[in-house]
């Protein structure tokens, strides 16, 4: 086994063993960085090989003695097909040969939740953990497992079912699913701005990408009175999971709860459209010194939703 430097080349055959994959998603593939800026991020996706054929691959970026998987994504990290445990710890061992070859110092990676495979393997994570990389930080995040079977609203904590029953019977209020982001972003800019930062996207990035990956990005938005009040940035990440990127609202409005009834309508769709979870994002108290610092009120108000906690890590190995 082997590992080269991606090239515009392999674009192709990149995506396509994304979607075969075990545990890609959209922030792994390479239509997805095109929305970056050519001068925002300097790549080294890197290729494992064997007999001229994919066997893994692993977007990231080299920054000076650190690799660092994932850079401008959500998630990153070895992507693999259902691998055994002898490939897994081939990879692994293939890795570390490449980094002490290159002069790389450090890898630090953070892959996706277990939610998102396909089938659930961690031979990968033995292997890692064997071969001297250790946990470097868990992050927590909150997912709703979804159940064709079973009624959405029952399942709401009981303020929640009632808000949406309300929010279902008042003929002023109705949610679009549409592409109006001229219409939601300034809804996002004015939430972030409460709590003093600004969004990960611009509104350009979210019509680009929207642009790249038109069926990856759904966009839900509440109306009351024909007035946009709350909306939802549902990124499709794989087959199996859906993940609410930005759930925001227009507070002079918060009394109708639009997010509780947007909330429903995302679960809804997800549900009737044969997703397994819906992923609500991670929960940290970002102010807090300790990145792992738990959000509790943010991780109370996920709850609410019967979301349970799936944890989001991240491995480190010195070299």
């Amino acid at each position: 086994m082997e590992i080269i430097e991606y090239t515009e080349k392999w674009k192709d055959k990149w995506d396509q063993f994304v979607l075969e994959s075990n545990n890609g998603t959209m922030f792994h593939m390479q239509r997805f960085f095109d929305y970056h800026p050519k001068d925002r991020f300097t790549f080294n996706h890197l290729i494992f090989l064997h007999k001229g054929n994919i066997q893994a691959v692993l977007p990231g970026a080299r920054i000076g003695d650190l690799y660092e998987s994932p850079i401008g994504a959500s998630y990153g990290s070895i992507v693999t097909k259902d691998l055994k445990f002898s490939v897994a710890m081939e990879l692994v061992s293939t890795l570390l040969e490449y980094g002490k070859k290159t002069g790389i110092k450090e890898f630090l990676l953070t892959s996706a939740p277990r939610i998102y495979e396909k089938y659930q393997n961690e031979n990968l994570d033995f292997a890692m953990l064997w071969q001297g990389f250790e946990y470097d930080l868990h992050y927590i995040s909150s997912a709703i497992k979804l159940d064709p079977d079973r009624e959405i609203i029952p399942r709401f904590q009981s303020t929640v079912r009632r808000n949406v029953r309300k929010a279902l019977k008042n003929p002023d209020i109705r949610v679009e699913l549409n592409e109006r982001y001229d219409e939601f972003y300034p809804i996002l800019l004015e939430n972030k701005a409460r709590h003093g930062v600004k969004p990960t996207h611009s509104l350009e990035d979210l019509l680009k990408l929207k642009e790249l990956m038109p069926d990856r990005l759904k966009l839900f938005m509440v109306y009351y009175k024909d007035e946009p009040i709350a909306g939802s940035n549902v990124f499709i990440c794989n087959d199996r999971v859906t993940l609410c990127f930005y759930n925001m609202l227009r507070y002079e409005y918060e009394k109708l709860k639009p997010i509780h009834r947007v909330m429903y309508e995302v679960v809804k769709w997800s549900t009737e459209n044969g997703f397994q979870y819906v992923d609500i994002g991670v929960s940290q108290d970002t102010k807090a010194d300790n990145p792992m610092t738990p959000s509790m009120s943010l991780i109370d108000f996920k709850e609410k939703f019967d979301a349970k906690t799936v944890m989001r890590n991240t491995f480190k190995i010195n070299l």
